[in-house]
């Protein structure tokens, strides 16, 4: 077998071929990606300076909005220029970080949801004993334990596509490179290929999913048991919404990667990979952070500051 790529390049595929349709999507996926960037910041920034947010809980949340904004700028910046250009061309080095990227960050996305929710397992159901399990160490330990773990599966998936020869065509039929559409594009073999993303992808998705689901289900049965009303429903309303777009991200990403579906269904393709790679980083700052009251007043706390100190300038700068 032929170890070398014999395309220089790879075509991704546009938003829309006509002018005007490709425009307003890129414009939506634009203001989407600077949402998604905004909403993140603000967390990292409200949780790194407000001393009152210095707890597992939002060390996690912290965690998880760089992944995000690491996340969605893989692939939407990308896919915007190149629709604004209608330049469609990547390299070969380039479409190889991409699916690097792609893969670590969502396998780091995956487990830090999974953690976050044994995080809130422990609190709800063993609150007494959460101090000493949730402590400095453990979210350490746990953080780097995610970052090892991802690097490893990026570099297995991404080194074991990349070792295959692409000679049947170089357009790809996606908006960022990913492996399902780089495998049928291949001239090789895939049959080893195909079954090590089928096993890692279903062995992460499968082990990450259950812990959530028992985590779950054991917080809802502890919350069931409150003799108020409106702390089960401030509870529910906190974990539905993380269960909701935890299942999106795994069906969508299941449904892209495992099935064999034909370049053909283009459209199809497209529109479960953003599901899986820009709905969660836009939604995630939403349902863990902006209706959190603690995050509301942290937030209110900082803008006060700016104000403040943009008003003192004011004034000083008169004299």
């Amino acid at each position: 077998m032929n170890n070398a790529s014999t395309v220089s390049n790879f075509l991704l595929e546009g938003f829309a071929e006509v002018w005007e349709l490709r425009l307003l999507l890129s414009t939506l996926f634009l203001l989407t990606y600077l949402a998604t960037l905004l909403g993140n910041f603000l967390i990292i920034t409200v949780t790194t300076i407000d001393q009152n947010l210095h707890t597992p809980m939002y060390y996690f949340i912290r965690s998880l909005s760089i992944v995000d904004i690491c996340y969605i700028s893989v692939t939407v910046p990308k896919a915007c220029i190149n629709s604004f250009t209608n330049n469609r061309t990547i390299s070969v080095a380039g479409c190889a970080m991409q699916v690097f990227f792609v893969v670590f960050c969502a396998s780091v996305e995956l487990i830090l949801l999974t953690i976050m929710a044994q995080d809130r397992y422990v609190a709800v159901c063993q609150p007494l004993h959460y101090p000493v399990i949730i402590n400095h160490q453990f979210c350490v330990h746990t953080i780097l334990a995610s970052l090892l773990c991802s690097l490893i599966m990026a570099a297995l998936l991404c080194g074991n596509t990349f070792r295959l020869s692409f000679c049947k065509s170089n357009v790809i039929s996606q908006f960022f490179c990913d492996m399902p559409s780089l495998l049928r594009l291949s001239c090789s073999d895939t049959f080893s290929s195909q079954l090590i993303l089928l096993l890692s992808s279903v062995g992460l998705g499968a082990t990450c999913f259950t812990f959530m689901l028992l985590s779950y289900v054991s917080i809802f049965s502890t919350v069931l048991k409150f003799p108020a009303k409106e702390e089960r429903g401030k509870a529910f309303s906190t974990c539905v919404p993380h269960i909701i777009v935890v299942t999106v991200f795994l069906t969508s990403g299941f449904i892209v990667y495992l099935r064999q579906s034909s370049s053909t269904e283009i459209i199809q393709n497209m529109v479960l990979s953003v599901f899986y790679t820009i709905v969660p980083p836009f939604l995630n700052p939403i349902i863990y952070s902006l209706r959190n009251k603690q995050i509301k007043k942290a937030m209110e706390k900082v803008m006060l500051k700016v104000r403040i100190q943009k008003e003192k300038k004011f004034i000083f700068g008169k004299y």
